[in-house]
């Protein structure tokens, strides 16, 4: 890290001589359009994996939670993808986008919807949702298994209490369950959103941050710098701004974490 830090004020190609610039490799990503273009999409894509992982994964779980037999196999089934080398995953959800022969455009024309066909990994409207379903198809189920966890510390004099009073049991899921499994929710949300920052395989494989740098991210975009370009020195500035936000989102993180308990302590 202390390396990095130090490439990041030199003009390096990685095999030659030191170039000292100062803080230029750092103006200069001020101006960067794609470097700022990167960042916007690691944020599109931490919001859209909030929804499809964490908040997939936690209604998994609540079903999983009601049901009364059974559920040992679609817990087996959902957290199946996670086993999987990302490699792998990106290079079987290849096919499935395929524009030709793919399963998504398959189904559709098998449908009648024939116009909502598409190049889903080289349309740039597209192409950053179609990765996120990817992630989310392999990571609700690793969240599923955090919040079924979690709930199965619930009380069960909490849920009888709640049934007594007439409530069902998805009003005792969403009233209950999910408060009591506030904690194990937080950690699933710092997970998603540090995963995020450091995702690179699925973007790395299906794009390689195209089409027209809509799929772009911080990652994608230093590894190219650095090994393609052979820019040492812009690359480490790079990694020293990512790896300052990674930490200034932690830090917010555990902030308001902090204020939280505090607000109900008070209350």
């Amino acid at each position: 890290m202390v390396a990095t830090a130090g490439f990041s004020f030199t003009n390096w190609n990685g095999f030659g001589d030191f170039t000292f610039v100062g803080f230029a490799n750092y103006i200069e990503l001020t101006t960067d359009d794609i470097f700022a273009k990167s960042f916007q999409n690691v944020f599109l894509y931490i919001v859209l994996t909030l929804v499809l992982e964490v908040m997939v994964g936690l209604g998994l779980a609540g079903l999983i939670s009601v049901q009364k037999s059974g559920s040992l196999w679609f817990r087996v089934a959902l957290f199946a993808p996670v086993m999987l080398p990302m490699v792998v995953v990106a290079v079987l959800w290849s096919f499935i986008y395929n524009p030709d022969f793919g399963l998504v455009n398959g189904v559709l024309t098998s449908l009648g919807l024939e116009d909502l066909t598409r190049i889903w990994l080289g349309d740039p409207d597209t192409a950053l949702l179609a990765i996120s379903v990817v992630s989310g198809w392999v990571f609700s189920g690793f969240f599923m298994v955090i919040f079924y966890s979690a709930i199965q510390q619930v009380p069960s004099e909490l849920s009888e209490a709640a049934r007594l009073d007439g409530a069902g049991e998805w009003r005792i899921f969403w009233s209950v369950k999910i408060p009591f499994i506030r904690n194990a929710i937080e950690v699933g949300v710092l997970l998603c959103v540090t995963g995020a920052f450091q995702g690179f395989d699925l973007f790395f494989v299906l794009t390689n941050g195209g089409p027209f740098n809509a799929t772009e991210i911080p990652t994608t975009l230093l590894v190219r710098t650095v090994f393609r370009n052979a820019d040492v020195g812009y690359g480490s500035a790079m990694a020293v701004v990512l790896t300052v936000v990674i930490l200034l989102v932690g830090w917010m993180f555990i902030r308001i974490r902090k204020w939280s308990e505090k607000k109900e302590l008070r209350a």
